[in-house]
Order: C-alpha cells, then structure tokens, then sequence
C-alpha cells in the first residue's frame, strides 16, 4: 500500500493559484510511491477559490476542502489542515506557490534518512521590499535573544513533519498560535533546507506590513517573558533614578537654599514617567489580553463544510 502524504494548503482568495498548485504537485509524485491527500482550506475567501477546490474535487477523489465561516487567519487554516487529515506524513505549502513543489522530494528523503521533521529555509529575499526584508532580519535576531525557544531565520512554515510531530503541534492548544515558534518548541529531530525566493505567482499576499508587524509582536510575546522583564527593570532604574535625584534636591536645599523652581523642567520629568508608565502597562495589557482570550476557549476556527 502507497504511503499517504496529506499536503494542507491554507488559501484566502487564491482562486488562480488553486489549480497550478494542485497540478504543481501532482506532477512531483506521478513517480513517486507517495499519494498526495490534498487539504484545501478555504480561509473566507471573497472571490472564487472554493469553486476551483470544488472543481479540482470533481475529478480527484483525493482532493478534500475545509471552508470556514469566514476568515479565522492563516494558523487557524494550517491548525485545522492538522486536525482533519489523517496521513502517514504531513506537509504545509502556500497556495501562491512560494513554496517549491519540487523540494518535496528532499525533504521526504530527510524523514526517511531518520529526521522526525524537515522544513524550507529561505535564504535570501529577492524580489521582497528591502524594508520587509530588514524587519524580518531584525526580528528573527530579537526573538531569538529574549527567547529561550530558537527559532530558524528564513524557516517557512512549508515542512514535512511525521505523525508524531503533528501530534505534539496539536496538543498544544492554544488559541493564541504562532506556528514558526511552536515548531522550534516541540523539538524533535530537524532539518532544514535551504532555497531561494521564489516568487508569488498570481494575486498579492495578504500580509500587509501591519499585519506582519503585529504577527511578529504575539510571536514575541507567546515565546517570551522578556518585555516583562524589560519593564520591571525600566521600573526599578526610575525609582533609583528619582531617589537620586530626591535625595540631590535636600542636600541642595540644607546647603545653598530652596533655588526658584524650575516647571518646565519638572514637567518634563512628568510627562517622561507618565510615558513610562502608560508603555509598562501597554506591555502588561498585551500579556493580559492573551489571558482573557485563552480563558474564552473560543474554537480556533469554525467550519462551514468539510469534505
């Protein structure tokens, strides 16, 4: 009996790139004694992307769709690709073929040579804006100096993982995801394969720098306690700082007098702390409101259909 590959496909408005994925990959296993499960998700898309998985599922019985009720986001896809296919490995690919098809192979060798997971690392940025590309260095390096959980700069979330990695993923249940960390988390014998940018077919990316930015911002905030840290630390150096100070005022005042009070400057001194203070608590709420989603325990997503 072949083994069974269930390849996830997380997609929102992706309704040209279904078809050429869909075939991308038929085409790496026509030789291969792999049989590719397809697992299309179907992230609220607003054009025609179900009807192209409807399509592709009228002539390929191996051809399976999740369609939400609206847009849950792409970890929300990939977590529910997971839950439903049942396979013998398991891979991640984006619908824009910015994933390449071809690596397929390679990494499959990797489990086979006796690596529980092997993912894409992409190399280089070509063809990506220069000030995305020098966000994202610059966040791999922050991230991977607060945090305790290593994180491979370049990783993509394009991998083969083995039953025993998908089922580690999913038992961490969390509703606040951040894949790229819980992949370095769950450990497991890893390989990585380098490759070089290969550009988006059709369509744009759905990620804006916004929204990059703030994935990048939970991404630190899920794998690390170091912005507490942080602030605690800017909390103690104002309090020596103003015991200093406190204590350079009496001794000012015992030996030359009480001088004319200086507002500006006393206002300054205010409205730096006030600052301070509101950006402590900026920190503290973004941790809180991680609480007060996780105590919901809200479904990650919500299916329309699955077949």
């Amino acid at each position: 009996m072949r083994k069974t590959i269930a390849i996830i496909i997380p997609c929102r408005n992706e309704e040209e790139n279904v078809p050429l994925i869909y075939r991308a990959v038929s085409d790496v296993f026509q030789t291969r004694q792999e049989q590719p499960l397809f697992w299309f998700i179907n992230d609220g898309s607003t054009d025609a992307t179900l009807a192209a998985i409807h399509q592709l599922q009228a002539s390929d019985e191996a051809v399976h769709y999740i369609d939400f009720s609206r847009s849950f986001g792409k970890e929300a896809a990939m977590y529910a690709g997971l839950c439903n296919a049942k396979a013998d490995l398991y891979t991640i690919m984006d619908a824009d073929l910015q994933d390449p098809p071809e690596m397929l192979p390679k990494m499959i060798a990797g489990i086979e040579a006796g690596y529980d997971m092997v993912g894409a690392q992409r190399v280089d940025r070509t063809g990506e804006p220069k000030i995305r590309s020098f966000f994202s260095n610059l966040f791999y390096r922050i991230i991977n100096r607060l945090s305790a959980t290593q994180i491979v700069p370049g990783a993509r979330d394009f991998r083969v993982m083995t039953p025993a990695v998908v089922a580690a993923i999913l038992s961490l249940a969390e509703r606040n995801r951040f894949s790229k960390g819980i992949f370095a988390w769950v450990g497991f014998r890893t390989q990585y394969i380098p490759y070089q940018n290969v550009a988006r077919k059709h369509g744009e990316s759905s990620w804006s720098f916004r929204s990059l930015f703030r994935y990048s911002i939970d991404g630190l905030i899920d794998f690390s306690e170091a912005p507490l840290t942080f602030v605690s630390w800017i909390g103690f150096a104002s309090f020596i700082g103003a015991g200093i100070a406190l204590l350079f005022i009496v001794i000012r005042a015992l030996l030359f007098g009480d001088p004319t009070p200086g507002w500006p400057s006393m206002v300054s001194i205010f409205l730096m702390i006030g600052g301070l203070q509101l950006f402590a608590l900026g920190i503290v709420g973004r941790y809180i409101g991680k609480i007060y989603l996780e105590t919901k325990q809200r479904p990650l997503y919500i299916a329309r259909e699955i077949k």
